[in-house]
C-alpha cells in the first residue's frame, strides 16, 4: 500500500506543481513504480530491476499503437475536424433559432440543441463551446440577453460532447476497461438527450424567475423554417449513417468512423470550405489531437500495470467489504470522489486517474461497466462547468474576453443541478443507459 501512496503523491506532484503533462507524468510514474515493485530486494535505493518494467511499457506502447480498433480515434477526430471546417453550426442553430427562438429564452434553448446536434459529430467538449460562441453569442447579445444565462447555455451545452455518440471520452473508457465501444455508444443515446431536455428546462427556469435574463426572439414563418431545415441535411444523414450503422450491427465502430471522415469530406467538398491550405490544416489538427490521445492512453495503461501490481483493487475491495455497506453506497462514494475532484482537474485527467483505480471495484460487486461507463462521463461532463477549474468556462472566457468568470459561473448553476438531477436518475434507473444496449446487442 505504500507503494501506491508514494505513486499517487508524486503523480499529483506532477501534475500540479511541476506541471509536467499528464501522458508523461502518469507513464513516468507507472514506470518507475512498476521497477520498485519488481525490485523489493534492492540495495539502494537505484537499484531497480528494470527488466519487467522495460517489457511492460514496451509492450504497452507497441500493442496500443498497433491496435486496429484505436484507429477509431484518428478517425473520429477528423470527422469532427472536417465537420468543424465545414461551417455545419451556422445552420445547426440556425434551425435550432427557427424553431425555438420565438419563446422567452429561446435562442438559449436553440444554442442547447444546436450544441447537442453539433457535438454528436463533433465529439469534443471544448471545441463545441469555442465554437457555438462565436455562433451564438452574437445573436443572444443583439435580442438582449443577460451574459450569465447566454454564456451558461453554451458553456452547459458544450459538455454534452463528451456523451452523445460519437464520443472519443468513451472510446478511452471503453480501451481502459475492456468494454464494448458500441454498447457504450447505445448506452450514452438516451442520457445524452436526456440532458437536453433537462438543460431546457433550466433555461425555462431562469426566464421564469426573471423574464428578463431571456427576452423572446422574433416568429418565423412555417416557409422559412423548413427552408432552414435544408441547410442540416449533412449533418442529419452523416449521424443516421455511422450511428444507425453501429447500432444495428451493419459495422464496427472503426469502420464506422472511416464512413463518418470519409462523409465528411465529401460534405465540406460540397460546401466548398475545403482549399488544400484547409484540409492540409486540418489534417495536421487531427494528427496532432490523435497523438496527444495516444499518449494519454498509453500512459494511463502504464499507471494501471502498477497499480494493479500493487494490489490496489483487491486492497480496495477488501477495505469495501469490510465496511458492510450496500454496494450502492460505494457507488455514490466514488461519485462524491468524482465531484471533489472536479473542481480541481478537468475531465480527462480526472477519468484517466480514477477509472484504472476504480473500475475493478466496481465489477467485482457485479455492476455492469457499460453503465459505470455512462455514470463516470456524466460526472465528468459535471466538472467541466464546476468551479473553480470547469474547463468550458475558461474556454468560454478566452473567447468572450469581455465577459467575467465568475459571471459565467454563476449561470451554469441551474444547468449544474439540472446534471446533478440527471446523474442520479441514471444512477438509480438503470435502463435509462442500459436500455438501448440491452436491446440491440444482449
Amino acid at each position: 500500500m505504500s507503494f501506491v501512496l508514494i505513486g499517487f503523491a508524486a503523480l499529483l506532484l506532477l501534475i500540479i506543481v511541476v506541471r509536467v503533462p499528464i501522458a508523461f507524468a502518469m507513464g513516468l510514474v507507472g514506470f518507475l513504480g512498476f521497477a520498485a515493485l519488481q525490485g523489493l530486494g534492492f540495495d539502494n535505493l537505484f537499484n531497480f530491476r528494470w527488466t519487467g518494467a522495460l517489457s511492460m511499457a514496451s509492450y504497452r506502447v507497441i500493442d496500443t499503437v498497433q491496435e486496429y480498433s484505436l484507429s477509431v480515434i484518428p478517425l473520429f477526430v477528423l470527422m469532427g475536424n472536417l465537420v468543424t471546417r465545414s461551417g455545419l453550426s451556422n445552420e445547426l442553430y440556425h434551425v435550432s433559432n427557427a424553431f425555438l427562438g420565438y419563446r422567452k429564452g429561446g435562442l438559449s434553448m436553440a444554442t442547447v440543441v444546436a450544441c447537442g446536434g453539433f457535438s454528436a459529430i463533433c465529439g469534443s467538449s471544448l471545441a463545441t463551446s469555442a465554437t457555438m460562441a462565436r455562433v451564438a453569442m452574437p445573436p443572444m447579445r443583439r435580442y438582449g440577453y443577460s451574459d450569465a444565462l447566454a454564456t451558461a447555455s453554451i458553456a452547459a451545452g458544450g459538455t454534452l460532447g463528451i456523451l452523445i455518440p460519437p464520443s472519443v471520452i468513451l472510446v478511452i473508457y471503453g480501451l481502459l476497461t475492456e468494454s464494448s465501444i458500441r454498447e457504450l455508444f447505445a448506452a450514452g443515446f438516451i442520457p445524452g438527450l436526456l440532458g437536453v431536455l433537462l438543460y431546457l428546462g433550466a433555461v425555462r427556469y431562469v426566464v421564469w424567475r426573471n423574464p428578463a435574463e431571456g427576452p423572446a426572439g422574433d416568429k418565423m414563418p412555417w416557409s422559412e423554417r423548413l427552408l432552414a431545415l435544408q441547410g442540416v441535411w449533412g449533418v442529419v444523414l452523416l449521424f443516421t449513417i455511422v450511428m444507425g450503422g453501429i447500432y444495428l450491427g451493419v459495422f464496427t465502430p472503426t469502420e464506422a468512423a472511416g464512413i463518418g471522415a470519409g462523409g465528411a469530406f465529401l460534405i465540406a467538398l460540397a460546401r466548398r470550405r475545403l482549399s488544400l491550405a484547409a484540409l492540409f490544416e486540418t489534417l495536421t489538427d487531427t494528427a496532432r489531437t490523435s497523438a496527444m490521445l495516444f499518449a494519454v492512453v498509453i500512459g494511463a495503461l502504464i499507471f494501471s500495470d502498477f497499480i494493479n501490481r500493487a494490489g490496489l483493487p483487491d486492497m480496495l475491495l477488501g477495505f469495501v467489504n469490510g465496511l458492510d455497506v450496500a454496494p450502492i453506497v460505494v457507488i455514490l462514494a466514488i461519485l462524491g470522489i468524482y465531484i471533489v475532484l472536479g473542481m480541481v482537474f478537468e475531465s480527462l485527467s480526472m477519468m484517466l486517474l480514477t477509472v484504472p483505480v476504480f473500475y475493478p471495484l466496481v465489477a467485482s460487486m457485479g455492476f455492469d461497466l457499460v453503465w459505470f461507463g455512462i455514470v463516470v462521463v456524466v460526472v465528468t461532463e459535471i466538472s467541466l462547468i464546476t468551479p473553480p477549474v470547469g474547463m468550458n468556462v475558461f474556454v468560454l472566457s478566452a473567447v468572450l474576453r469581455d465577459v467575467k468568470t465568475g459571471t459565467i459561473f454563476k449561470g451554469v448553476t441551474p444547468f449544474w443541478c439540472a446534471d446533478i438531477v440527471r446523474l442520479a436518475c441514471i444512477v438509480f434507473v438503470v435502463p435509462i443507459s442500459m436500455f438501448l444496449p440491452d436491446l440491440l446487442y444482449r
